[in-house]
């Protein structure tokens, strides 16, 4: 775990703003011995909504997914994060992506019981398959896609298929 990792994790705004200030540390690595999260995914657990806004406005992807598939979106929703929630859908995150198990984060919502959360993201799944959409009519670009994991998974379905 990275000094920015523990920093996101324990909410140390200042300390964050000054590795972000300094450009000390990847903000997107991957922590292998926490599942691959980044700080992004520690900061939208914990539901630090300006820890959040700090890390993607300097470059931290919301797409970017731990080793089983979860977003911060995911975080979020299982922690009942929603002001997280409406911070990366404002901000264009994808909160919409599955797992490897197939759930969704508002899937992950209605697991933990967080029902305003899950009426949240019934209604920005929408918006957000609506926007990507008309961005790509539009040519503009998006970052709603972990190629590492994307590559990870299907090198993974090639040898389970190999085998059988």
């Amino acid at each position: 775990m990275t000094e920015l990792h523990q920093a996101a994790a324990a909410g140390d705004y200042d300390l964050v703003e000054d590795i972000v200030k300094k450009n000390s540390c990847d903000l997107n690595q991957k922590d292998l011995d926490w599942n691959k999260k980044t700080p992004l995914h520690w900061a939208a657990s914990r539901g630090q909504t300006e820890m959040v806004r700090i890390l993607i406005e300097n470059g931290a992807r919301a797409c970017l997914r731990t080793d089983n598939g979860w977003t911060p979106a995911h975080f979020a929703a299982e922690s009942g994060r929603l002001a997280v929630l409406r911070l990366l859908h404002s901000l264009h995150a994808p909160v919409d992506k599955e797992d490897t198990s197939g759930d969704k984060p508002v899937r992950i919502a209605e697991i933990y019981g967080h029902e305003d959360c899950v009426h949240f993201l019934e209604k920005a799944e929408i918006e957000s398959r609506n926007y990507r959409q008309m961005a790509k009519l539009n040519g503009l670009p998006l970052d709603d896609t972990d190629e590492e994991w994307e590559q990870d998974r299907n090198e993974a379905r090639l040898q389970g298929k190999s085998s059988n």
